[in-house]
């Protein structure tokens, strides 16, 4: 079996565990958003660190399998492919997004959040757009 293969099929499992966790800390956000009892922030306060921090190695991962894809494929090949392009720009501001959450984590952690249960609900459906697009990107190739 080929290499290439086992490489893609790491790059799609790391991916697919990063986003299981970007799916579902924002949602902890809003929770925490909408808490004031002490015992429940607490409780929020470990449970979002430790998602974090267990997402990230698969987010690390997925970016190395996925340049490790790019240089198997060679530089003629990720040139020539437009749709990787726009791919790479979205998956920048996916990476962003997860460095963003550190900041969010952060601010929960020192209890200096400011946003409210509405933005994290609006902020959780940010990747999954950009999900959309980047497999539509990956499979349909459209230019």
């Amino acid at each position: 079996m080929s290499t290439l293969l086992w490489i893609k099929a790491l790059h799609v499992i790391f991916m697919v565990a990063w986003f299981a966790g970007i799916f579902y800390l924002p949602r902890l956000f809003v929770y925490h958003a909408m808490t004031n009892q002490p015992a429940v922030d607490d409780q929020l306060k470990v449970m979002e660190r430790k998602l974090l921090y267990f997402v990230t190695p698969f987010a690390i991962l997925t970016l190395i399998f996925g340049v490790t894809l790019m240089v198997m494929y060679g530089s003629a090949w990720v040139a020539a492919s437009g749709w990787l392009h726009v791919k790479l720009v979205l998956v920048a501001l996916l990476y962003g997004y997860h460095g963003y959450c550190f900041k969010l984590l952060s601010d929960f952690k020192n209890n200096r959040n400011t946003r409210s249960h509405r933005f994290y609900r609006v902020f959780n459906e940010f990747p999954v757009l950009l999900l959309f697009a980047v497999v539509i990107l990956a499979i349909v190739k459209p230019f």
